[in-house]
């Protein structure tokens, strides 16, 4: 493993995102620092979205989703404990923190299209086609490879019990997931 994010790679993302002058050099700086706090935090996802550049060429990291190893917790007391505490968690979403608890991937969107799929790849490409026809989808959830019935029905149950999701498309690649398996967790939520 890289210990720190090398400067030639901080700078081709940067170059990349068409940064120039004051923005570029600020923009490889957060880089290098952010994939610093990826290490050192143990972290299995660091997202941020939007990074946004202020008329007076300053760039901040405006909102950020931070995921931590759960075999690494005993390292992270601090960051464990700040996400228990009432005040960390009031930002968290219910049924994202219902969804790490049962050790699911979801991510609340702002559509009325409830999406379950196993997989990133196939979650995104799932939410481009909705997108391309029309629709918007409501989240992102991934029950992944190896999910048992009682996770299925725990998705499918943030899913229609969701206010604005009038429909769910599941999406499952049968190679990688039993079908019975989602199957028997869509009925078992559905009784």
């Amino acid at each position: 493993m890289v210990d720190e994010l090398k400067d030639k790679w901080a700078t081709k993302i940067v170059d990349d995102l068409d940064l120039s002058g004051k923005t570029r050099s600020q923009g490889i700086e957060q880089l290098k620092k952010l994939y610093n706090m990826f290490i050192k935090v143990d972290a299995t996802q660091i997202e941020i979205n939007p990074w946004a550049v202020t008329p007076e060429l300053d760039v901040y990291c405006v909102d950020a989703k931070i995921n931590i190893d759960e075999n690494a917790a005993f390292r992270q007391t601090d960051i464990v404990k700040a996400h228990e505490s009432s005040d960390a968690s009031s930002d968290v979403d219910v049924n994202e923190a219902k969804a790490t608890a049962a050790g699911l991937n979801y991510i609340a969107l702002d559509g009325n299209i409830g999406c379950m799929v196993n997989g990133a790849g196939l979650a995104m490409a799932t939410m481009d086609i909705i997108q391309l026809k029309g629709g918007k989808p409501a989240n992102f959830l991934d029950v992944g490879g190896g999910a048992s019935t009682k996770q299925v029905k725990t998705g499918f149950e943030i899913l229609s019990q969701h206010p604005k999701v009038k429909a769910i498309l599941v999406n499952i690649f049968g190679g990688i997931m039993k079908c019975d398996v989602i199957a028997q967790g869509v009925m078992d939520a559905a009784s």
